[in-house]
């Protein structure tokens, strides 16, 4: 029995040294967007769809109005169907500034289409604009994020490019939870190779902040291309691969950030709404992964607690080859030295695995009984008959 602990521990501590050097490959290698830059010349449209967002809104307005180097800039922006007012507080953000236009809907989404896919269509149907950024209402930008995003979008001729923007926390909840986000591809996946592939499976993406070349998108097919996806980002962008155009991931930096859920309640809900859709929504692979996750950063730490000698050392090893993972991926999102609640998060990092699990089964039996909502709003799922208008 002993002898077989000691293997396991072996193995989980093996796999957490792998993702670490994974992560340290990521943070050495990975592109961060620009700080600065000659200007963008063309007309670039940004894309703003928004529910509910009246608190939030205002303050992406005023970013946006600060923006440089974009002369030829516009931006739309749709109230979809919202309850609260979000129409009247963008009107009066926006002011007199004549390159916004505020779009409104009172109707939901058409069968087969989630609401954010919806709204991205109309919005993108409305434009010319050879440049398109998509940025969602909860995002704060420096003034050059939207130059630099698109410099970064045509310097590499590809179809999209995802900046990654720094994901903020203020509950306890959301400090164990929100840097897995990153983790998640920067501690699997080496993102410079996989950002020179076609490979579908190797794409990552972001939808809060994406920069995308209009004929690249609409010869991907565009959001009715992923029209019921919860994850429409990431299918975007496979979707863009397909069709022969490359995407890339860069992390935002100082350009963007966002606080994604603000408490406990907004994460779990939304991380339910689309987690059942991970590793292609298959409870069978997600189970697999939840093993390999446990033997990795459940069972190292416990044999540092727990186990003797040699055993104990193994697994203090493993544990922090997971710390050194989290540390790695927050420090590609932030690039700065991590800060005290960073490191917190790190020591943290089994309960945030063991967390993401709980919130990956409750999606799975919210999935299941046909449970899902957001915002007020029924989710569809790919076995909605997928309607292919906005």
């Amino acid at each position: 029995m002993g002898a077989a602990v000691r293997y396991l521990t072996w193995a989980g501590t093996g796999l957490a040294a792998l993702g670490a050097t994974t992560a340290a490959y990521n943070l050495a290698t990975l592109r961060t967007l620009p700080r600065g830059g000659s200007g963008v010349i063309e007309p670039v449209t940004v894309c703003v769809p928004a529910r509910d967002e009246a608190d939030r809104l205002p303050a992406l307005i005023a970013d946006l109005r600060a923006q440089t180097g974009v002369p030829r800039l516009t931006v739309l922006i749709l109230d979809d169907a919202s309850t609260d007012g979000t129409y009247d507080a963008a009107l009066a953000a926006i002011a007199d500034d004549p390159r916004f236009t505020v779009l409104r809907s009172a109707a939901h989404p058409a069968p087969g289409w989630t609401g954010k896919a919806a709204a991205c269509a109309r919005l993108a149907a409305r434009t010319d604009s050879a440049a398109l950024v998509f940025v969602d209402a909860d995002v704060r930008l420096a003034p050059h994020a939207i130059a630099a995003a698109v410099t970064e979008l045509r310097r590499r001729g590809a179809g999209l490019v995802s900046a990654w923007p720094v994901q903020e926390a203020g509950s306890i909840t959301e400090h164990l939870v929100q840097p897995l986000l990153a983790w998640s591809w920067a501690s699997t996946l080496p993102v410079g190779p996989a950002n020179h592939s076609l490979r579908p499976s190797t794409a990552v993406a972001c939808g809060q902040f994406l920069a995308v070349d209009a004929q690249a998108y609409r010869a991907g097919g565009g959001h009715a291309a992923v029209a019921a996806s919860a994850t429409e980002d990431l299918d975007l962008a496979r979707a863009m691969r397909r069709a022969g155009h490359r995407t890339a991931l860069v992390a935002a930096g100082p350009a963007a950030s966002t606080r994604m859920y603000s408490g406990t309640t907004e994460l779990t809900d939304g991380y339910t709404r689309w987690l059942w859709s991970a590793y292609g929504g298959r409870r069978d692979t997600g189970a697999a992964i939840g093993i390999l996750a446990a033997l990795a950063y459940w069972l190292p730490p416990l044999a540092a607690l727990f186990g003797r000698g040699k055993t104990r050392r193994i697994g203090l090893l493993g544990y922090l080859a997971a710390i050194t993972s989290r540390l790695a991926a927050r420090t590609i999102e932030t690039r700065r030295t991590p800060t005290g609640p960073d490191i917190a998060s790190a020591l943290a990092h089994p309960i945030g695995v063991a967390h993401y699990l709980t919130l990956w089964t409750r999606s799975h039996h919210r999935h299941r009984t046909g449970r899902l909502r957001w915002k007020q709003r029924p989710l569809v799922t790919p076995d909605t008959p997928i309607a292919r208008h906005a």
